[in-house]
């Protein structure tokens, strides 16, 4: 039987980013799915499952901070530990302080990268959320 690949959820607005880290991913035997907005991640998710989401913070219809709001939500609780990497142009500092005065909460999230990013510093990112997702 077929080893069950490594499924990645990417979910971001620019298909030019969709395009350049699927094919990293890709090429890296993992199986890439992808979302243009934040409530089509969230169906993808339910539809597929993932084992990491690669998440964009500003997206029309549904922004990377409203996924991670309904993430916390008890219905997506079987979802609740898969790792978060947000891939952003926004700084960090900036992206955390305004998901706390949305929410209240901090912006829980795995692993942070700004764009632009090399693919390269990606793969590792993401190989080592799953090795911390699997221990």
């Amino acid at each position: 039987m077929a080893e069950q690949k490594t499924k990645i959820l990417i979910v971001d607005d620019d298909p030019d980013i969709l395009i350049a880290i699927g094919a990293v991913l890709e090429a890296r035997n993992y199986q890439v799915v992808t979302a243009r907005d934040g409530e089509e991640g969230l169906a993808k998710l339910k539809e597929e499952g993932a084992d990491l989401m690669i998440l964009d913070l500003l997206m029309p219809r549904k922004d990377g901070f409203a996924v991670c709001k309904e993430l916390k939500d008890p219905r997506w609780s079987k979802y609740g530990n898969i790792p978060i990497l947000i891939l952003t142009s926004v700084r960090e500092e900036v992206s955390r302080r305004r998901y706390q005065l949305e929410t209240g909460l901090s912006l829980d999230v795995d692993d942070y990268v700004e764009k632009p990013i090399d693919p390269f510093v990606l793969v590792k990112r993401v190989e080592n959320l799953l090795k911390r997702g699997k221990s």
